[in-house]
């Protein structure tokens, strides 16, 4: 009798090992970790054709991206080692083929190729990558007119960064030879390849950071030069980090790089574009030859100049020497004017001698000897009502006759009343033979037990007329 209930697998609760089932129950580990080596052993190398979206360069240095087509979307990665040995900068919308292994992420079950190489899809996709480079620094106003500065006439110091073994830096020191001998500092870079855009942009900030008056002296003209080669041989000058340096520099700079039908970013930052590096030897600096011969023809023309003006100035001074009246006629009328003039200072002098020889003779006749006589007597007479009146005002004549002169002591000045006697300590009576000493009572005056100064009494001399003094009055 059959089963009323058949077994049906769909329907178990707990699932269960059945005998003889192969397809035993795989974790979800185990499954990605299958996948993984599977991918990994399938694609272990494959190049991509897509275009960059979501480019993304994380602090690490890792760069993460995806590339797409119009059909399909893979992520990518690219570890730091191989993002740092790039020669462009990726960016949206950039056409490249990517070189690398595919590979699973567990964490998500997603695959993922990583990338150890990524080139440009072609000269188009470097176009673009250039077009839209261009743009976004010429919105920056990177390439603006007015940031564009005056090269120097003659720069003493040029600075040239280049390759140092390359036909380039020849052919610049040999121009400069010729046209005028310069001093040139050459800062040696890579021009091409892995890291040239880096030395390149180093090579042109180290110049600009030469403190002027050091050791090493300060470029005062920069030349970035590099021959011809397409445009994947140019790239590194096409760089941001090349661009920026050139514009930032506080140095006028000269971008000489390829030939004349090479264009770079370089080209539009920099002050001046030359279409080769010869040429732009030839646009640092003058010809020496040039400048002798303008700097002898402006001293020629200075010296014909000079001469004309002093000829000029010789031909002005005759015609006005021609208009001027002759010696003789300017000079005659003070000749004739000075004879008069000697004329009348004979006769004068001869009537100031008369006249004085007049006063003379008046003033000997006054001089007589009896005048001269009377005026002495008057003069001695004079002299005598003088002396009397002298000896009247003598204050020691009085005392002669009696009376006595009160002087204070110390200080000897004269007492004319009591009030001053009683004030002082002691007074001296002069009289006409001597002085005596006295104290001052409320009563009176006291003779001192004090000494007496006594002079000897003079005798009377006889009085003896002067003899008469001559006078002129």
């Amino acid at each position: 009798m059959p089963d009323p209930y058949p077994y049906d697998e769909s329907s178990r609760l707990v699932a269960e090992e059945i005998a003889g089932d192969n397809a035993l129950a795989l974790s979800v580990g185990e499954l990605s970790l299958k996948l993984k080596r599977m991918v990994e052993g399938e694609f272990g190398h494959v190049r991509l054709r897509g275009e960059i979206s979501g480019y993304k360069r994380a602090t690490s240095g890792h760069v993460y991206m995806s590339l797409k087509d119009e059909n399909a979307v893979i992520d990518a990665v690219m570890w730091k080692g191989a993002a740092n040995t790039l020669p462009f900068q990726p960016q949206d919308g950039i056409e490249v083929i990517a070189t690398g292994r595919l590979t699973t992420f567990p964490g998500r079950s997603k695959y993922q190729i990583v990338v150890e190489r990524m080139e440009l899809a072609g000269a188009g996709a470097l176009m673009a990558l250039f077009e839209k480079l261009k743009a976004k620094l010429a919105g920056e106003g990177l390439f603006a007119r007015e940031r564009k500065r005056a090269l120097p006439f003659m720069p003493p110091v040029i600075g040239v960064v280049t390759s140092p073994t390359g036909a380039v830096i020849r052919d610049i020191l040999h121009r400069l030879e010729d046209r005028c001998p310069t001093h040139v500092i050459v800062w040696p870079v890579k021009v091409q390849g892995e890291g040239s855009a880096k030395e390149v942009a180093a090579a042109i900030r180290g110049f600009d950071a030469i403190a002027p008056g050091g050791p090493v002296p300060r470029p005062d003209l920069v030349i970035v030069a590099r021959g011809g080669g397409s445009i994947e041989d140019l790239w590194s000058f096409n760089e941001e980090v090349v661009v920026r340096a050139v514009a930032d520099c506080s140095i006028p700079i000269i971008s000489a790089v390829g030939h004349e039908t090479d264009t770079t970013l370089c080209d539009y930052a920099a002050d001046l574009r030359s279409p080769t590096p010869t040429a732009a030897a030839e646009i640092a600096v003058p010809v020496l030859a040039d400048l002798r011969l303008t700097v002898a023809s402006h001293r020629q023309r200075t010296e014909r100049c000079a001469r004309r003006y002093v000829e000029r100035g010789r031909e002005r001074l005759d015609a006005m020497a021609r208009l001027l009246p002759k010696r003789d006629q300017l000079l005659g009328p003070q000749r004739q004017r000075a004879d008069e003039a000697g004329a009348r200072l004979d006769r004068g002098l001869e009537r100031r001698v008369t006249l004085a020889r007049g006063g003379l003779d008046r003033a000997g006749a006054a001089l007589r000897p009896a005048i001269l006589e009377r005026q002495v007597e008057r003069g001695r007479d004079r002299l005598a009502a003088t002396w009397r009146l002298v000896q009247s005002l003598n204050p020691d004549r009085i005392l002669e006759r009696g009376y006595a002169r009160i002087t204070a002591r110390p200080g000897g000045e004269t007492l004319s009343s009591a009030e001053a006697a009683r004030a002082a300590d002691t007074l001296t009576l002069r009289f006409r033979d001597g002085t005596v000493d006295v104290a001052v009572e409320a009563a009176g005056l006291e003779r001192p037990a004090a000494k007496t100064y006594d002079k000897p009494r003079r005798e009377q001399q006889p009085k003896q007329d002067k003899p008469d003094q001559p006078t002129l009055l």
